[in-house]
């Protein structure tokens, strides 16, 4: 189904991304090694269609080559982070699609969370308002998620005679927020308040919605200015543990932070050390 395969060779997205990604289904901006995805269909609360999840799946694909990218904000125009499938554009169609082409497509948005969760970029959500269905699965991927006070989450798949297995929900719900909280909010699809999100663990923050996104762009900010390939590895680390015994866990580790202790970034940080300066990081 090409809408799901895109127009653009890997390649073509890889190079984009690295020397000045345009989008079209979504606005892309960089600065100083932080790049913002804001998702901007805002007169129907941000949803997502066919052609912008597989834009967005390519994209964090591509950012595995983006050196120049060292952190990522994931944000929503007008108020609202993202209200899910769009109903007529997405909900609509499949009901009268097969089932190959149905696994087709629910294959690509659990492809979309893998890329989010396996570029080497720290992911930061900065969501407001509504946050439902796949883009509560979006901000659940993030690396760190900051919202507002007036911010919903709602993983709303009952809602619609779906299972409230999606994306891979019900692995990444239950170790953010725990099992019972993650049950009660996949088979009923209420609304998490944003004090609940911040008291469970899934939000790391709240901010007054005029001010949310400039804190996530700050955390960003200062993420990209560290030592980008040691955060890739703690990213990368920090999934892997997951299928690890303790005692896997700490070899890996041990190993990990010797692939670290051999880079440029590594030195640098003794000599400043040692010269009572603030290190200045590379990436290398």
């Amino acid at each position: 189904m090409k809408h799901y395969i895109g127009e653009r060779s890997p390649m073509r997205a890889q190079f984009e991304a690295k020397a000045g990604y345009v989008a079209r289904h979504f606005a892309w901006s960089y600065e100083t090694g932080v790049g913002t995805i804001t998702l901007n269909r805002p007169e129907r609360k941000n949803p997502l269609t066919f052609d912008s999840y597989a834009e967005l799946r390519d994209l964090f694909r591509a950012l595995n080559y983006a050196t120049d990218v060292g952190a990522i904000v994931i944000t929503g125009a007008g108020g609202n982070f993202c209200s899910g499938g769009d109903v007529h554009e997405i909900i609509g169609p499949l009901t009268k699609m097969t089932m190959p082409e149905m696994l087709e497509f629910t294959r690509m948005t659990g492809d979309l969370v893998k890329a989010i969760r396996q570029c080497p970029q720290p992911v930061i959500g900065a969501i407001d308002g509504i946050c439902a269905g796949a883009g509560a699965m979006i901000a659940l991927a993030c690396d760190l998620r900051y919202g507002s006070p007036s911010t919903r989450t709602a993983f709303l798949f009952t809602r619609v005679g779906l299972a409230g297995a999606d994306m891979g929900a019900c692995a990444l719900l239950p170790r953010m927020i725990g099992q019972g909280r993650a049950s009660e909010l996949l088979f009923t699809g209420r609304a998490m308040t944003a004090q609940e999100g911040l008291s469970w663990g899934f939000f790391n923050a709240l901010h007054d919605s005029d001010a949310l996104v400039a804190a996530a762009t700050s955390v960003a900010r200062d993420l990209a200015e560290g030592p980008t390939f040691a955060h890739g590895m703690t990213k990368t680390m920090l999934a892997q543990e997951w299928s690890m015994t303790i005692d896997q866990a700490i070899e890996s580790e041990a190993q990990a932070q010797a692939i670290c202790m051999q880079t440029e970034d590594f030195k640098r940080a003794y000599e400043a050390f040692s010269a009572k300066r603030k290190p200045v990081f590379q990436g290398d």
